[in-house]
C-alpha cells in the first residue's frame, strides 16, 4: 500500500510568532485545531520537543461520520518531533483505533513563511493512514487553517 501525502495552505493575516503561539498554547489549541464538523478537547499537553498532546476530536453529528476511536470521537496522540519557533513544527500523530485503516503514525509538518499581507501556513501530512481520504483530510486541514485565521485576524 502506498503511503499517502496530503497538504493544505493558507495565508493568514498574522505574524509567524502569533501563529506559532497558537500551536503551543493549551488555551488556544482547542479553539482552532478541530475541523468545522468537530470540537476539540485537550486531554494532556506538553509543548516541548519530545512532549506532545492527547486530543479528543468530538463529532457534532457522529451519525454522518466515521469515528475512529469511540462512537462519537477520534482520539489523537501526538508528539512534538521538532519545534522551530515562528518557522516550523513537526509532529508525529496516531489515531487510537482498532480499525487497521487508521493504523500507523502520520507526520504533520507545519511551515510558516512571512509573505506580503501575512504568513503563509502550510500543513504537510505524510504517511497518512489509508482510511483517511485525501478529500476529507484536505477539507479538515483547510477548515482548521480557516479557524486559525478567524481566531488571529
Amino acid at each position: 500500500m502506498t503511503a499517502q501525502t496530503h497538504s493544505a495552505s493558507r495565508t493568514i493575516l498574522a505574524t509567524p510568532r502569533a501563529i506559532f503561539r497558537a500551536f503551543v498554547d493549551p488555551e488556544v489549541v482547542p479553539k482552532w485545531r478541530a475541523p468545522a464538523n468537530m470540537e476539540a478537547r485537550l486531554l494532556s499537553f506538553d509543548p516541548r520537543v519530545g512532549g506532545g498532546y492527547r486530543m479528543e476530536l468530538i463529532y457534532r453529528d457522529p451519525a454522518t461520520s466515521d469515528p475512529k476511536s469511540t462512537e462519537t470521537s477520534d482520539i489523537v496522540e501526538a508528539r512534538f518531533v521538532e519545534l522551530f519557533p515562528d518557522e516550523k513544527i513537526v509532529e508525529s500523530a496516531r489515531f487510537e483505533s482498532d480499525d487497521p485503516r487508521f493504523a500507523g503514525t502520520m507526520t504533520l509538518t507545519t511551515m510558516m513563511k512571512p509573505v506580503t499581507g501575512g504568513t503563509k501556513v502550510t500543513f504537510l501530512a505524510e504517511n497518512v493512514p489509508s482510511g483517511i481520504s485525501e478529500a476529507d483530510h484536505v477539507m479538515g486541514m483547510e477548515s482548521a487553517l480557516k479557524s486559525l485565521a478567524n481566531l488571529l485576524e
